[in-house]
This record gives structure tokens, sequence and C-alpha cells, in this order.
């Protein structure tokens, strides 16, 4: 049976040099590189350096728990589906379980939040984040994944613990999206992160189709 597809939106990141990266750490910055142009060869090549947590990116469990799965084992299955993004440009400070208990996101849903973090075009250093009450709700729930407009899904909580709760809870993680210009509603998500081996994150194409 043939979908129709009446808008898609591109919630991804652009990637260059100077642009947002998490706390503005200079070493975060992505690097363009030509290699060749065709003063000295008869075709155009790029080299780039890239952290791996730039941009709109997915986070596997080695990055906060020893050992943990790499991004290259994650299900693509997991990746593409049923999603509810969520208007929380209200919120202040940081996203809690009463924010979320209204929201309306089913079991094998994904949650996409938009918050004032979309709005903005700079590092905010006091950006929303997933505060770790909301974390477990969000397992409790059975969805598959958080998608958030932040370049964390939590700010400098000890112990990680918004982290490591959606990954015990086998929640996948993206953070870094834009969704300024997204309404709130049900879409269909699409994930596409480089098939990296061994990795904690990897960069990834992020769509939302209505």
């Amino acid at each position: 049976m043939a979908i129709q597809i009446q808008q898609i939106y591109d919630i991804t990141a652009p990637v260059h040099p100077g642009m947002m990266v998490y706390k503005n750490k200079e070493a975060k910055q992505p690097k363009f590189m030509c290699v060749q142009d065709f003063t000295t060869a008869s075709c155009y090549e790029s080299r780039i350096d890239i952290d791996v947590h730039t941009g709109t990116h997915m986070d596997a469990p080695l990055h906060m728990i020893p050992n943990g799965a790499t991004i290259e084992t994650i299900n693509i299955e997991q990746l593409c589906g049923p999603a509810r993004l969520v208007d929380l440009t209200h919120v202040e400070d940081r996203i809690t379980k009463a924010d979320l208990e209204t929201c309306g996101v089913q079991a094998g849903e994904w949650l996409v939040l938009k918050t004032k973090n979309s709005l903005k075009e700079e590092f905010d250093f006091q950006f929303i984040f997933l505060a770790a009450d909301a974390a477990t709700w969000c397992v409790e729930q059975g969805i598959k994944g958080v998608a958030i407009d932040a370049l964390g899904v939590e700010r400098d909580q000890p112990g990680y613990p918004t982290h490591k709760t959606l990954f015990n809870g086998g929640v996948i993680i993206v953070e870094g999206i834009r969704a300024a210009d997204v309404p709130a509603g049900e879409y269909t998500l699409i994930l596409a992160p480089l098939r990296l081996v061994g990795t904690e994150a990897s960069p990834l194409r992020a769509l939302l189709l209505k």
C-alpha cells in the first residue's frame, strides 16, 4: 500500500566549520580540508576531521557505560518508525516527568523534544535538558528512543543519570536535532547514522515525514 507523504522535515543540523559545538570547545569544531582541486588535478576531493558527537548525532551505550554497546550494534529497524514531536518551548531549565505525562507518546514510538534550544543558534550553557525522573518515565513507557534539540540530553548531572537510565532501559539517544520550524504532532522518523564500527556515537541524518 502506498503511503502519501505530505511534508518532509529535515531536522539535521548543518555541519560546517564554525558551527555550534558542545560548550564551544574548539577541539570539537569540524575541519574540512581540500586534498586536491582543479589547479593540481582533474577532480576535487576533500577530507574531514570530525568529532562523532558533532551536530545531530546518536549516542551508543559505550559513551557512558564501560564495555557498552557500540554504534554499529544498534538495529537499524529501531531507527525508523512512528514518532511524536512534543512542543516544550515553554519549559524552563529542564524537562521533568510532569512535563511529559500528558504528551500522548505510546510504547514503540520515538519521542522528539522541541524546546527553546531549537530557537538558538549559539551554544547555551544553560540549555534545556531531560531530567532523571523524565528519563525513568521514558523507560517505563517503553518508547524506542528520545531525540532532543540540545547537544546533550543532560547538563552536567553528577553520574550522568539521564544517559545511564535511558541506555540501561534500552532507549536510544539522539542529540542535536533542529526543530524550530516543525509543528507538534505525529510523524514517521527516519534516522541514518554512519555505519562506524566500535565507536560510542555517530553523526546522522534525521528526517520527519508527515
